[in-house]
C-alpha cells in the first residue's frame, strides 16, 4: 500500500518518452494527478502549521480595523463581532486556509510550472521563467499597498454609520472585504507585466501604446476609482499612481523590445493598408 501511495506521488511515466521528450497522454494525466497530490497535502499540511499561528493571523487581520478606528470621529461608534454559533470556527478555518494557500504558494505555483515546462520551446522557458520571477513579487507588492490603504479606507466607509447608530463589524465579512481589497491591488499591479507579455507576442508594440497613453491614463484611474470599495481619492490615487508607473515602465520595455525587433519605425503599423509588405 505504501508502495502504491509513493508511485502514485512519484507520477513517473510508464511508457517509453520519445526522443523529442513527447509523453502519452496517459502519462501526461499521470503526471498531472501526482502534482495535484503533492500541491494538495503541502497545504494541508502548511494549514495545520497555520493553526498554530492563528492568532498572530487574527491581529494581522485585525490591525487595519483598529487603526482605522483610531482615524474616525469620536460621536461614530464601531465594534467587531462575530454571529452565529460555528461563525468563531469558521472564522479560523478560513483565516488559516487563506493563509495556508498564500504560503504554500511558491510550491503549488512550481507544480504548475513543472507541468507546463516541458510543452514549451527553449525561447518561450527564458521569457516565462522572467515573468515567473517578476509575477510574484510584483503581487505582493500590490498586496501590501492595499494593506497600508486599508485603514483609511475603513474609516471612510465606517465614518457613513448616522450618528447614535453602532457599527457592528461582522469579521467574517470583513475578512473577506479585506481579501478581496489586496486581491484588486495584487492583480492590478500584474496588469502592466501582462501588457508587456502581449508586446512580446506580437499583439501590441510600444508605438500603440504611446498612442493610446492618455486613454490608459483615463481607464487606470476609472479602474481605481471601481475597485477601490472607500470613497476617498486617497485609496484610489494608492492604486492608480503605481499602476501608472508601471505602465510607463512596461511602455518603455515594450519600445525597447520593438527596437531590438528591428521594428521600430519600420513597424508594419506605418504601412497602408494596400501596400506590400517587403515580406
Amino acid at each position: 500500500m505504501i508502495k502504491g501511495f509513493v508511485r502514485l506521488l512519484s507520477g513517473k511515466p510508464q511508457h517509453a518518452i520519445g526522443s523529442d521528450g513527447r509523453m502519452a497522454l496517459s502519462d501526461h494525466l499521470r503526471e498531472l494527478r501526482a502534482r495535484l497530490i503533492r500541491a494538495t497535502l503541502v497545504v494541508v499540511l502548511v494549514f495545520f502549521v497555520m493553526l498554530y499561528f492563528y492568532n498572530d493571523l487574527y491581529q494581522l487581520v485585525l490591525d487595519p480595523y483598529l487603526r482605522a478606528r483610531e482615524q474616525i470621529d469620536s460621536s461614530t461608534k464601531t465594534e467587531p463581532v462575530i454571529n452565529g454559533v460555528t461563525a468563531g470556527l469558521t472564522f479560523q478555518l478560513k483565516l488559516c486556509g487563506v493563509a495556508a494557500l498564500l504560503a504554500s504558494s511558491p510550491y503549488w505555483l512550481y507544480q504548475i510550472w513543472g507541468f507546463i515546462l516541458p510543452g514549451l520551446h527553449a525561447s518561450e522557458r527564458k521569457w516565462s521563467r522572467i515573468f515567473a520571477a517578476i509575477a510574484g513579487p510584483l503581487f505582493f507588492a500590490g498586496a501590501a499597498t492595499g494593506y497600508y490603504v486599508l485603514p483609511k479606507a475603513i474609516a471612510v466607509l465606517i465614518g457613513f454609520t448616522p450618528e447614535g447608530v453602532t457599527n457592528l463589524v461582522e469579521f467574517t465579512e470583513f475578512f473577506s472585504f479585506i481579501s478581496r481589497m489586496l486581491l484588486i491591488f495584487g492583480i492590478a499591479f500584474e496588469i502592466p507585466l501582462f501588457v508587456v507579455m502581449l508586446n512580446l507576442a506580437g499583439v501590441v508594440s510600444g508605438k500603440a501604446l504611446g498612442r493610446y497613453r492618455p486613454w490608459i491614463i483615463l481607464a487606470t484611474f476609472v479602474f481605481a476609482a471601481v475597485g477601490t470599495p472607500s470613497t476617498d481619492p486617497f485609496s484610489m490615487l494608492f492604486l492608480a499612481v503605481p499602476m501608472l508607473l508601471l505602465f510607463l515602465v512596461a511602455e518603455v520595455i515594450a519600445r525597447l523590445v520593438d527596437r531590438a525587433r528591428g521594428k521600430g519605425e519600420e513597424s508594419t503599423e506605418n504601412w497602408d493598408d494596400d501596400e506590400l509588405s517587403p515580406l
